[in-house]
């Protein structure tokens, strides 16, 4: 049977039965969310009491100035275990198909390496880790 026909074949047969599973999880996901909402508000204590009702604020009383300059370090060691961690995620992919992808795949996994191990050697010799100052 030529392709032409089998989509055709395929786009005559999806009725508005075929969602009914995505309905269902939506109408399960939304009544889960509400039951459990409402139960909390139904069986969770009820004692309004004068502190229960003021502002918190995490419980430390805050000393000096909040806009002080902060070292610049923390937020590139944060952005860079970002940026490596998602990276390390793309491995997912290649390791549930690697028998399919082949060698093509195990050459285009060790490109990705060896970019990505480009960019690490890129960050150690800006000194991007060196916390000595």
């Amino acid at each position: 049977m030529p392709i032409h026909e089998l989509i055709l074949l395929n786009a005559q047969q999806s009725t508005p039965f075929n969602y009914f599973p995505i309905a269902l999880q939506l109408i399960v996901a939304v009544g889960f969310v509400v039951v459990m909402m409402g139960a909390t508000h139904l069986l969770g204590p009820k004692r309004n009491t004068g502190d229960k009702l003021i502002n918190f604020e995490s419980g430390i009383p805050s000393i000096g100035n909040a806009r002080q300059p902060m070292g610049i370090k923390y937020f590139l060691v944060a952005i860079l275990f970002v940026l490596f961690d998602v990276e390390v995620i793309f491995f997912y992919p290649y390791a549930v198909n690697f028998k399919e992808l082949g060698w093509n795949g195990f050459v285009e996994v060790l490109l990705f390496v060896g970019f990505f191990l480009c960019g690490f050697i890129y960050i150690i010799k800006k000194g991007a880790l060196d916390w000595e100052d």
